[in-house]
């Protein structure tokens, strides 16, 4: 009984004593925290057969290009990207060529994020198909406005060019989308197409300032 007074005396005491430090009240640093997810982005590349589309996915995912041609039916790929500091993984889906006859598939309109319009400066009908395939994107969402951006692609064909860059200019800007021309073969702007297609849905996305009522005097 003594020993445990005394032990509980010493412990009293020192617990007292001018001379004990007190106990830091800074709280305890907080182990790492994980990094932030990549935010997702559902992307479709579309437009006429033998455009590019493949070859503009691909040069962008795989860094590669092959002069052969082979019809997609389907491909899906995953890449990161880094736009305005933030960085993003978009799931690109390379879809099957469209025509006037084609009908867009269901999987093209749900959980999708933005398109990506390819026609070829080359091929005056493919750039004909593009308008057909954005209009009836616009009808199966109900809406007059998604986020896009529209490609002339195999730029490096100048000498066959059929579409004039100010034609593709002035379509763009009457749907209110970017607009670009790349060479898939050449690598020129191939990364920039993805960058303008994240931008374009992160507006699409961003709050709408609330609109000012006006008054009647």
């Amino acid at each position: 009984m003594t020993s445990r007074l005394n032990l509980f005396k010493s412990r009293s005491n020192l617990s007292t004593s001018p001379n004990t430090t007190a106990p830091s009240n800074r709280m305890a640093k907080r182990p790492n925290e994980p990094p932030k997810m990549q935010k997702q982005r559902r992307v479709a590349v579309m437009g006429f057969r033998a455009v590019g589309k493949t070859s503009v996915t691909v040069q962008f995912a795989e860094k590669g290009f092959s002069e052969d041609y082979h019809p997609s039916i389907e491909n899906t790929f995953h890449i990161g990207i880094k736009v305005n500091g933030k960085e993003y993984e978009i799931e690109i889906i390379d879809t099957a060529g469209q025509d006037e006859y084609s009908l867009l598939q269901r999987q093209y309109t749900v959980g999708m994020h933005g398109y990506v319009l390819v026609y070829s400066i080359a091929n005056k009908y493919s750039f004909d198909i593009v308008k057909n395939i954005n209009d009836q994107i616009l009808n199966a969402l109900g809406t007059e406005k998604v986020p896009r951006v529209l490609v002339g692609n195999q730029k490096d064909l100048v000498s066959q060019r059929e579409v004039s860059l100010e034609d593709g200019q002035a379509l763009a800007q009457r749907w209110g989308c970017a607009f670009t021309e790349t060479s898939a073969k050449l690598n020129e702007n191939i990364s920039k197409v993805f960058a303008m297609i994240i931008e374009e849905i992160q507006k699409d996305s961003a709050p709408k300032e609330p609109k000012t009522a006006c008054s009647v005097m």
